[in-house]
């Protein structure tokens, strides 16, 4: 179960990031940041979100391979 738990927020994780990623090269968020120095608070929960959902699942699979 922890397997199958930790490959899932793997894939949602990378999904997340990409959506961020993306995100952050759209024009619009390229004016804001620009404009204010740093990108919009959706852009980095999308960042931020995958790169912890990405950590946490490949913890979960080191921690269920060592049993």
């Amino acid at each position: 179960m922890g397997k199958i738990f930790g490959l899932t927020l793997i894939a949602v994780g990378l999904v997340c990031l990409g959506f961020g990623i993306n995100a952050a090269t759209s024009p619009t968020e390229e004016v804001v940041e620009a404009v204010s120095g740093r990108y919009t608070e959706n852009t980095m929960i999308y960042i931020i979100g995958g790169i912890a959902m990405v950590v946490g699942g490949a913890g979960l699979l080191l921690m269920r391979s060592k049993k």
